[in-house]
This record gives C-alpha cells, structure tokens and sequence, in this order.
C-alpha cells in the first residue's frame, strides 16, 4: 500500500479508529486542525517558538502531511512555507490547498519536495520547523543541511516528535510494533546521536535534547496531568518507604537520592522511555 492507501484503509477499520483520531488521519481535515491547535503538544510549541525566536516572522515547515502543523501555524499569524513530497488529497499536498482554500490563507505557500531537495534561497526564514518527518529522511546530513541553509543566522530550527532508537535491535523491536509498517512500510528512526551529530555538522548549535519524558511535545496524547500524577504517586511510595525504613534521615535529601538510584536499579525507573518502542524526541537549535 501506499502511505494514502494506508490511511484510507485505517479510516475504514475500528480498530484503529483511536489512531486516527489520535493521529489526525480524519477525513475531516478541518476537525484535524482544530483538534491539534488545542492539543497540549501544539501549546507548548507554540511557547518553545515565541521564547527562542519572539520576532519571527516567517516559518518553514518541512513535511507537513496533510496540513495540521502548517495551518495551525498560519492561523497564529506567522507567514508559512511548506514543503510536502505526497501529493495527495488525502494526507499531502493536495489535502494542505483545501486547507489554504477553507481557511482563506493568504499567508500559506505549498511546495511539494523533499526535504533534502527545497531549494530555496539561503538565509530565508526566521525558523525552520519539522514535525514528525525527519526519521523519514532518506539522507538525514541533507535533510538537516537543507534545513540550515535557508535558516537566517541565529534563526530556530525546530524538530518535534522523531522517533529515536538505541541499536538495532531496538529499532527490529520498534519496527514491528508500529501498528502501521505492516501495510506501508515506510517507518524508519535514527540514534539520538545520529541527529546530534548531522545538527552539528550543519552547524546548529543544540539548545535543547528533548528526551520522551521531558516534555508533552514527545509523549502527546498522553496528557501531562497523568504523566505528572503518576510521578507523584509513585514518589509518595517511595518516600513512605524510605520513612518507614529509617524514620526521620529520610528527608535528607542525599539519602533520597541514594535510595532512588537504589530502585531504579532493582526494579526501573518511575517513568522509562526504555519501555516505549520507538519514543520520540525533540531538538532545539540555533543556526551558528
């Protein structure tokens, strides 16, 4: 199947009707941009770009599918350039001029190209922003170079959501519980310091490694508040544990520390990432 026919078919199928929508994959492409704009992802995003880049003007989102990202950032306010290689109504291009159509969008420019092959002028946007496509480049140095070039000095260059991997093995394991590589197969995902080390090349300066865990932006639809209040339960527990043990010393903060790193090691962490298949991270940079 292609990447469209996977997407039509899910549609169709119950069982992933919590993927669709979770995804915004709805045939309902307005509902899709509605939905995202008030996701908690799309929020604190918003606040990453305002605080790296407060007087951006102009944003180039790379890989934009069928248009979420790039409508969503347009309707802020921001002039947007996107640069999308599926063509289709369905989940590219074609589904992002509907959008422009619905939205009457003066300030939204589609291209369709990959994001190794832009070719626009260099030193041209304010930020450059990827949402969920870089693990899909098909040479990751030319993708992030590309993203570099047209980014004006000191310029944001922006990935959210990629999916990260620590050896092979890892990514055999992510591979096969990606409920939808059985139909398409086009899912990929790159070591962390892979990512790093073409930003680096390309001469980003890393701001930020956001690992799964450390913000909403990665482990999105799982709301924060969960996140945090399982954290806090299970910190609770410990701490009773630790009074129970040795009474008062255990608010000595060294000892906390010693008993948490203790745990960890006998049973795991509160919250892993090493438990997620192919969790996702985000990358802050500034261009040198």
């Amino acid at each position: 199947m292609t990447w469209e026919e996977t997407i039509q078919y899910i549609r169709t199928q119950p069982q992933y009707a919590e993927l669709v929508e979770k995804a915004y994959f709805n045939a309902d492409l307005p509902l899709n941009v509605e939905r995202f704009r008030q996701s908690e992802e799309f929020v604190e995003t918003l606040n990453l770009l305002k605080h790296y880049q407060p007087n951006a003007k102009t944003i180039l989102d790379i890989g934009s599918g069928n248009g979420i990202s790039a409508v969503a950032l347009a309707l802020q306010g921001y002039k947007v350039t996107t640069v999308e290689p599926d063509a289709s109504e369905t989940i590219g291009a074609g589904a992002i001029r509907k959008l422009k159509v619905h939205y009457q969008l003066e300030n939204l420019e589609i291209f369709e190209a990959f994001a190794e092959e832009i070719k626009f002028p260099a030193c041209h946007f304010d930020i450059v922003y990827a949402r969920q496509c870089m693990h899909h480049a098909y040479d990751l140095e030319k993708f992030i170079a590309e993203g570099s070039r047209v980014l004006k000095p000191k310029g944001l260059f922006i990935t959210i959501r990629d999916h990260v991997i620590f050896n092979q093995q890892d990514k055999d394991w992510f591979l096969e519980s990606h409920p939808l590589q059985k139909y398409y197969g086009g899912e990929n995902a790159f070591t962390a310091q892979e990512y790093k080390n073409a930003m680096q090349k390309a001469g980003l300066a890393i701001k930020k490694e956001l690992k799964f865990y450390d913000s909403v932006i990665n482990y999105f639809p799982k709301e924060r508040e969960n996140v945090e209040n399982k954290i806090d339960k299970e910190t609770t527990i410990r701490l009773t544990s630790l009074k129970n043990k040795i009474g008062f010393f255990a608010t000595i903060p060294f000892l906390q520390t010693i008993y948490f790193e203790y745990l960890d090691k006998k049973y795991g962490k509160i919250i892993d990432e090493k438990g997620v298949a192919g969790r996702m991270y985000s990358y802050i940079c500034l261009k040198k």
